[in-house]
């Protein structure tokens, strides 16, 4: 590798170079000497930016996690208007790309990735706990709006979602479910909030 060669967005590269190693040959594939190659640049880069792989990691996940916000905030912004059954399926299906599908197994596969997102605030499996919390911000929104039922158990129906959302999209080499598989999940899930 050349030394002395300026590398610009270097995070970036990194991150996007992970999510093809990642998306390519799985969690298990996923070292620091697979990134940088994948880069194409020297191990030591990496080294240089983070303070170990599992740091490299963590940072990754709360990059592509502030994507999930920015998707929180449109849906949130789309509460009243359309059809709830439509948004909710679009909303799974930005949602659970294979890269987030791909990260849920990183975050299940590595202990100490998942101890860094702890020490950080952000427990649990935080791809799903992230897009669970913005799918409960819009049924919120959207039971204010009268659109769903006043008890509406806006916790229960947003884990439901997520949940079955996950399972749709977990099998990944079968690909993704067709958008009527979705809305047909959607559909159940949600029917009992719906006013008469």
């Amino acid at each position: 590798m050349p030394t002395g060669v300026a590398i610009r967005d270097v995070r970036e590269q990194l991150f996007d170079a992970a999510e093809r190693v990642l998306m390519r040959d799985g969690a298990a594939a996923l070292t620091s000497r697979a990134v940088t190659t994948e880069a194409g640049c020297a191990k030591g880069v990496l080294h240089r930016h983070f303070a170990d792989f599992d740091a490299f990691l963590a940072e990754l996940v709360l990059d592509r996690a502030g994507r999930t916000e920015e998707r929180a905030a449109t849906l949130v912004a789309s509460a009243g208007t359309g059809d709830v059954v439509d948004l909710l399926t679009e909303a799974l299906r930005d949602l659970f790309t294979p890269v987030v599908v791909a990260m849920v197994g990183l975050l299940t596969f590595r202990d100490g990735l998942r101890a860094r997102l702890r020490a950080a605030g952000r427990p649990g499996v935080t791809v799903l706990a992230d897009a669970t919390a913005m799918i409960r911000a819009y049924l919120e929104a959207e039971r204010a709006a009268g659109r769903l039922t006043p008890d509406t158990d806006i916790d229960s129906l947003g884990l439901t979602l997520i949940g079955s959302g996950h399972l749709l999209y977990a099998d990944r080499e079968a690909g993704p479910p067709t958008d009527a598989e979705v809305r047909r999940v959607v559909t159940s899930a949600v029917a009992g909030a719906l006013p008469r």
